[in-house]
């Protein structure tokens, strides 16, 4: 949406405010299935919530051109739809990542997956802008061909998908055994381990000749991040994973081809998502063949994750002279960023992976809330500072460096929720 929508304004001649409002829409469904879907998902098992969500939105996706040419109202309701189904999709990720991840391997599930969705969005901004830009398709090709897509995920998901490694026909005892080992190597250390015990007389009774598979859920998320270049007065906007951006520029006055706009936002993406994996090797790494404490390498992680992206972000508002520029300097930024992957968003699977789900849904419906809200007060500021974007800039990095230090002090490592 975050590329179609500059094409869809033009042709069915949306104000600014109406398409702020055609993209903010999406959270008044997104916020709502944040909690419930973790709980969901933790409660009765991640393959059917991700598996709704995922024919939800991709319901909603086909239907999205057909809605704005209805009308206005209509993408709305639309995109709230599409909202709903999208909330549940990474609390339940996070819920399967508790259950069938060992805990060795954690740090590398949640760098690929988190890193998976960048490599899709890489994928999906150029397509998308090829499309816009053929004379043959259109804007509308978009919503069709992703929808397809989500389409043939789903049909797979329903038959290759298991929310739990027992109930998975295709696995083999050796890692079912192995899998369990690991829960059972953290309940010893923190719990107890009745539950493995309980769980383990299942195991014997699976056909040891089963092949063994391996499933990873990886979700390609709705929210693009919409990336503006304006050279006049040497800035980039760029939103976040969990944030569309509700102000649309009027790019063609800034010497930046429409049409372009794809190529433009891909490389922060490529290094970012690439990085991704690496992270999560390193944190596995760091804790499993160093010994170094999973507390520290949380900690280490956040700090490096949080102080790059911030500090690369000033960069870019202070330093930059071209887009170029603005865009290299912002693309590092977001390549450290990768780190936060084995920082905050680990910390769940640490300290309560049976309730990783609702926990990961908690943390991001106050991101969410804050990023819409933050919008808005960009906007003000815009309008107060005859549109200084440094001093937004500023608040960010203020904002990011605040939560580290938060996250610093009172981050665990042990599991303290059964």
């Amino acid at each position: 949406m975050s590329i179609a929508i500059a094409s869809m304004a033009l042709e069915l001649n949306w104000s600014y405010i109406t398409q702020g409002h055609i993209l903010s829409s999406f959270f008044i469904g997104y916020l709502t299935t944040q909690v419930i879907g973790g709980a969901l998902s933790d409660r009765f098992g991640g393959k059917w919530v991700l598996g709704i969500a995922a024919a939800l939105w991709t319901i909603f996706t086909l239907l999205t051109p057909i809605a704005a040419k209805y009308s206005v109202l209509y993408l709305i309701l639309c995109r709230i739809l599409l909202g709903i189904g999208e909330g549940a999709c990474f609390p339940s990720i996070h819920s399967l990542i508790a259950v069938w991840i060992p805990s060795e391997e954690r740090s590398r599930a949640v760098g690929a997956i988190t890193s998976s969705n960048f490599i899709g969005t890489m994928f999906a901004m150029p397509i998308s802008t090829l499309l816009i830009a053929s004379p043959f398709f259109g804007w509308e090709s978009i919503f069709f061909i992703f929808g397809l897509i989500g389409c043939i995920w789903s049909f797979a998901w329903h038959f290759l998908g298991a929310s739990n490694p027992i109930d998975y026909p295709g696995i083999s005892k050796e890692e079912l055994s192995w899998i369990l080992k690991s829960e059972n190597d953290v309940n010893k250390n923190n719990l107890g381990f009745n539950k493995f015990e309980s769980r383990m007389s299942v195991v014997e009774n699976i056909d040891s000749k089963i092949g063994s598979s391996r499933i990873i859920a990886i979700e390609e998320d709705e929210n693009t991040k919409l990336l503006k270049v304006n050279h006049d007065q040497k800035y980039l906007k760029v939103g976040n994973a969990s944030n569309e951006t509700l102000e649309i520029s009027n790019l063609h006055h800034f010497g930046l081809d429409i049409n372009k706009l794809g190529y433009f936002s891909v490389a922060p993406y490529v290094l970012q998502g690439t990085m991704g994996f690496v992270v999560g090797i390193i944190g596995d790494y760091l804790v499993n063949k160093l010994n170094v404490r999973v507390i520290t390498v949380r900690r280490g992680a956040q700090i490096i994750g949080v102080l790059g992206k911030s500090i690369f972000l000033l960069f870019a508002a202070y330093l930059a002279t071209t887009p170029i520029e603005g865009i290299l300097l912002i693309t590092i930024g977001y390549t450290l960023g990768s780190f936060g992957f084995i920082g905050v968003q680990m910390s769940q699977l640490d300290i309560a992976p049976k309730y990783a789900g609702v926990i990961w849904g908690l943390g991001n419906t106050f991101g969410v809330i804050a990023g819409y809200f933050g919008v808005a007060l960009v906007g003000l500021i815009l309008d107060i500072t005859a549109k200084n974007w440094n001093i937004v800039w500023n608040l960010v990095a203020l904002s990011s460096l605040t939560g580290t230090v938060l996250f610093v002090l009172w981050v665990g490592d042990e599991v303290v929720i059964s």
